[in-house]
């Protein structure tokens, strides 16, 4: 299927706001089963009789399952084509979240979180492959800005959801609360989903072959380069979640329910930057806005860490509010870039491309961890340095390019 323009799609009676929506959604389970049962950490440590380590380890093998399972998926659904390959992972993920609401031990509740992570990762799998599969280059970012804004609503709601609920209930009923999530999804896709690849694009491949797809992708580097540029700046984004809430509550002095409302004031410049991309992909190629979205995220981590130095709570979150804010326009064109170089195997690359960014987001969250010394630094400097490391992945793709021409 050629990549067509968003008219051509509304003519063929594609909702393409509604797909957009429907699309957000799916992709939003790994904000929401995240975020959401944030506030009620020391609840199920309490529950299960253990400490904040063991629990805090649901974290990090969900993560772990998103990263996993969205390679397993990319050949799936290159292959068996989007629909039935997301409708499993969605029901999976919906049962799951149901039966860690009643999961006897930490060690069963950990486990049903790295199941809940490979399941839920195919919605963001199915969700960038749909997008390549029916637009081109350009317009393929701006549709990417629009699944930013509905995607960017999760983290803004999540942990103030999360605290409320806890507050009428205890902890399994944000599970039962994500499981009743997992089958309105469930339900919608299979009822609005439309299969986007056609039986004769689908890809026959073996084990082998698929594994020579993901060294193909790799060793390209007009795949690679971009790819990774928009990766580190996912950890960017992930090193303030990870970081935030001790910064916010231990070293500024905010309660949990505070932290939440900030952290959905900063969250939610994911939106507004995702309306400025749309809007600067109107004049401007997505190299271009790439390029400025890099140069102001350095430039405001460079003004977070000297907000740091003054101990000012307002500037530290104004400069985070730019750094989150220029998100979009790294990560969707640069989604939009390397995606444009899937050459008929959109879903491995959709999967390449989605254990880079949780990889990167897993690494940069355990070095945080590990440098922790009851100051901000850890946190301000790890979004500077993925700043940098974003700078030069850049220089050196654009280099690249040059010398294709």
């Amino acid at each position: 299927m050629t990549p067509v323009e968003r008219t051509d799609l509304d003519a063929k009676g594609i909702n393409v706001a509604g797909l957009t929506l429907l699309l957000g959604a799916l992709t939003a389970f790994a904000p929401f089963a995240t975020d959401l049962y944030l506030p009620g950490l020391p609840e199920i440590a309490a529950s299960f009789r253990t400490d904040s380590g063991h629990v805090q380890l649901s974290l990090s093998v969900f993560f772990l399952g998103l990263a996993v399972g969205q390679i397993i998926y990319g050949p799936l659904i290159d292959r068996l084509g989007r629909r039935l390959p997301l409708l499993i992972g969605v029901a999976i993920f919906t049962v799951t979240s149901f039966l860690i609401a009643f999961a006897p031990t930490i060690e069963a509740f950990v486990g049903l979180r790295l199941l809940q992570g490979l399941s839920g990762c195919a919605g963001m799998v199915v969700g960038r492959a749909a997008v390549r599969d029916l637009f081109d280059e350009r317009e393929t970012a701006r549709v990417f800005s629009m699944l930013i804004t509905v995607i960017g609503i999760a983290p803004i709601v999540a942990p103030v959801l999360g605290g409320y609920v806890l507050t009428v209930s205890q902890w399994p009923a944000v599970f039962v609360l994500l499981g009743l999530f997992g089958l309105v999804c469930l339900a919608a896709a299979a009822r609005f989903l439309p299969e986007t690849l056609p039986e004769d694009e689908r890809n026959s491949a073996n084990l082998g072959s698929i594994v020579m797809t993901y060294l193909r992708l790799a060793s390209c580097r007009a795949f690679i380069l971009p790819a990774l540029v928009g990766s580190f700046a996912f950890g960017g984004l992930f090193s303030f979640i990870s970081g935030s809430s001790f910064v916010f509550i231990e070293i500024y002095g905010l309660s949990e329910q505070h932290y939440g409302w900030l952290f959905g004031i900063v969250a939610a410049a994911l939106m507004v930057g995702a309306q400025v991309n749309r809007a600067l992909l109107k004049t401007l190629e997505p190299r271009t806005v790439f390029a400025i979205g890099i140069a102001v995220s350095i430039a405001a981590a460079i003004a977070l860490n000297l907000a740091v130095a003054t101990g000012s709570l307002v500037l530290v979150v104004m400069a985070l509010w730019a750094i989150v804010g220029v998100i979009p326009l790294i990560s969707t064109n640069a989604m939009a870039i390397a995606m444009a170089q899937s050459r008929g195997n959109a879903g491995s690359a959709s999967a390449l491309l989605g254990l880079l960014q949780f990889g990167t987001a897993a690494i940069v969250s355990a070095v945080i961890s590990t440098i922790h010394n009851d100051t901000a630094y850890p946190m301000s400097g790890a979004i500077l340095g993925c700043g940098i490391v974003a700078g030069i992945l850049l220089v050196v793709f654009r280099m690249t390019e040059k010398n294709r021409r």
